[in-house]
Formats: C-alpha cells, sequence, structure tokens
C-alpha cells in the first residue's frame, strides 16, 4: 500500500470533497519525510512555519467527562490550555495523550488532519492563520499535507475562529 492509499489520508481526502474542497482533495501532497512537525513541515515546503497549521487535540474536562478539543494553531505559535478552557466552558484543557487522540480522530499525533475523524470534533481556528494566503494542514499522515486558506478551515471543520495563542504572542489588534 502506497502512502496516499493510507486509510487516514483517503478519509481526509473523502472529507475534502464532500465540503467541496475538490482542489484542496487533489492537492494532497504526500511528502519523502515524516513532518510531525510545524518546523518540519515548513522546511519541507519552503513556507514560513507560521503558515502551518498545527492539528492538536486537547482533553476538554467538563465534570466527570473528558471530551475532544481541536485546535488548529499557526505553526508560530503555542496553544494556551487556560485560554482554550476559557473559550469553550471546560473546567481545564489538558494535551492529549496519544491513545485519546487516535480515539477520537482515528490518526496518529503528527499528521492528525482537520476532518476525516470517526465523529465531529469540536474546533477552534487560531486567528493568525488567516494572515496566510495558503495554509498548509495535515492529511491524516506525519508525510501528508493538503494546501487550503483560513475561511475554508473554519468552514470545513465547523470551528470557530479564536485567537488561541499565548498572551504574550498575541499580538493581534
Amino acid at each position: 500500500m502506497s502512502t496516499l492509499d493510507h486509510p487516514s489520508i483517503s478519509r481526509s481526502a473523502v472529507a475534502l470533497r464532500e465540503a467541496g474542497l475538490h482542489e484542496a482533495a487533489e492537492r494532497i501532497r504526500i511528502l519523502d519525510d515524516d513532518v510531525r512537525t510545524a518546523a518540519l513541515a515548513a522546511e519541507a515546503l519552503g513556507v514560513e512555519v507560521g503558515a502551518i497549521a498545527n492539528s492538536l487535540v486537547f482533553r476538554a474536562t467538563y465534570g466527570d467527562r473528558d471530551l475532544p478539543l481541536l485546535a488548529l494553531t499557526s505553526g508560530a505559535h503555542r496553544a494556551d490550555p487556560a485560554r482554550l478552557a476559557e473559550l469553550v466552558g471546560a473546567e481545564r484543557v489538558t494535551k492529549a495523550d496519544p491513545a485519546f487522540v487516535r480515539e477520537h480522530t482515528g490518526q496518529a499525533i503528527g499528521g492528525v488532519a482537520p476532518v476525516g475523524h470517526p465523529r465531529p470534533v469540536r474546533t477552534l481556528v487560531d486567528v493568525w492563520l488567516a494572515r496566510h494566503p495558503v495554509v498548509w494542514a495535515a492529511a491524516g499522515h506525519p508525510k501528508s499535507i493538503f494546501p487550503t486558506t483560513f475561511d475554508d478551515l473554519v468552514a470545513l471543520t465547523g470551528g470557530v475562529a479564536a485567537r488561541v495563542c499565548l498572551e504574550e504572542e498575541d499580538g493581534l489588534p
């Protein structure tokens, strides 16, 4: 099986097509090496690290329930768990472990796509990504990536645009 035939990449491509983003589905790129970090992805593509949409899965705690929260952050910034908790009304938000990520996305850390999950995942999209006309997101595998836009990421995920970075990084007006 080639990497392009990987089930997680196939699910991502189907989700992109179902959302009407046929061009993004056709432009999924398979890179020579894993790009599990924004810095590696930016280097492989020759783009600014801020144009990489990190797919970070968190565990949002509401009483005795832990639910997944996907934060699509600019690769140039770090998500602030306290801010994420405030934005979604959770008691706390913590980084998810690999088993929790796979359970809720069907994908492994380092290649989590914004779509193609077994069930919809509540999503916040970092407003910093809007500064880039093209944003690159993982397509379900650490070697896969596709081009999109900030607006398409918000629409595709049913997400909410939000400031999710740490306060000292938040230089937005």
